[in-house]
């Protein structure tokens, strides 16, 4: 069981939104123990707990909100803070959604190491998986299962030719995720952007930000950062929304064919049923943390 963490001291990016279009600035500030992760829309003055009782919507991004405030896409900002054991933080946000700079968790993985990482003197309670759990909806599926250890298995399979089937298994330390996780970036399809931004998605979506796949290939001139990107960041996905739980999560979580809805999903039903888990704290009054 290791110490709780905050940062050293504040970081501030500022960028486009990738669904809203809306430019937005964010301000992470060190908290102190036992505070979790809060964000806060400066701009409505509405507090938003990072929990899974707090998501509102996950069609084509996470989306956490209170009270009618809002936040889209919080899921790569919480997957960098979960990757590098982050568990206090208040993070400020002056829009309805986080910037989504270069699509990945990469920005926020460099300037939370310049911030620098401060332990705090309480230990940091975790779930241990101890039963095998499993949900499925149609062709997803998530499992989890006793493991000494953080490891994710994913497999991703879409009918597109140059993508087809991708599958990675990785332990999920710290240096791991910053070098294997953290730069893959998000991905979408040429034949679909019109429909998205019909419907009120994607509009700051550029190849400045996600990767495009047309008929021919890739179309961003950079290509790829690897050649299985595309499943390494739906590990960043399932990564960002597992940290809904507000503890890290000790096991085995294999995942196929998933998406953020499943992995919701997945996650109530994990957190609602004790008997395929424990918590792992310093006392017994820390279990109460889990309900609320």
């Amino acid at each position: 069981m290791r110490l709780q963490r905050t940062l050293k001291k504040e970081v501030v990016f500022e960028g486009i939104g990738l669904h809203t279009g809306r430019y937005t600035k964010v301000c992470l500030k060190p908290a102190p123990r036992d505070t979790g992760l809060i964000f806060i829309r400066t701009d409505k003055g509405m507090t938003i707990k990072a929990s899974i009782s707090s998501v509102t919507d996950t069609a084509f991004a996470t989306t956490i909100g209170y009270n009618g405030a809002k936040i889209k896409t919080v899921e790569h900002i919480l997957a960098a803070l979960y990757g590098l054991g982050i568990d206090n933080l208040t993070i400020e946000v002056n829009g309805p959604e986080i910037p989504i700079l270069d699509g990945s968790s990469l920005e926020l993985i460099k300037l939370i190491l310049e911030s620098g990482i401060a332990k705090q003197a309480k230990k940091r309670p975790y779930i241990k998986i101890t039963h095998p759990v499993f949900f499925t909806d149609g062709p997803a599926e998530i499992a989890a299962f006793p493991y000494n250890g953080k490891r994710i298995t994913y497999r991703i399979h879409f009918t597109h030719h140059l993508l087809g089937e991708q599958k990675l298994s990785i332990e999920l330390t710290e240096e791991n995720f910053a070098l294997e996780i953290a730069p893959a970036r998000t991905f979408g399809f040429l034949k679909d952007v019109e429909y998205l931004k019909a419907n009120g998605f994607a509009k700051g979506g550029s190849i400045d930000n996600a990767i495009i796949l047309g008929d021919s290939g890739v179309l961003n001139s950079s290509g790829l950062r690897f050649n299985d990107e595309f499943v390494r960041h739906k590990i960043l996905d399932l990564i960002g929304d597992l940290s809904l739980s507000g503890f890290p999560i000790y096991g085995h979580i294999i995942a196929n064919k998933s998406g953020h809805t499943i992995n919701l999903k997945f996650l109530k039903k994990l957190l609602s049923n004790p008997g395929y888990w424990e918590l792992i704290a310093e006392s017994v009054e820390q279990q109460a943390l889990i309900y609320t």
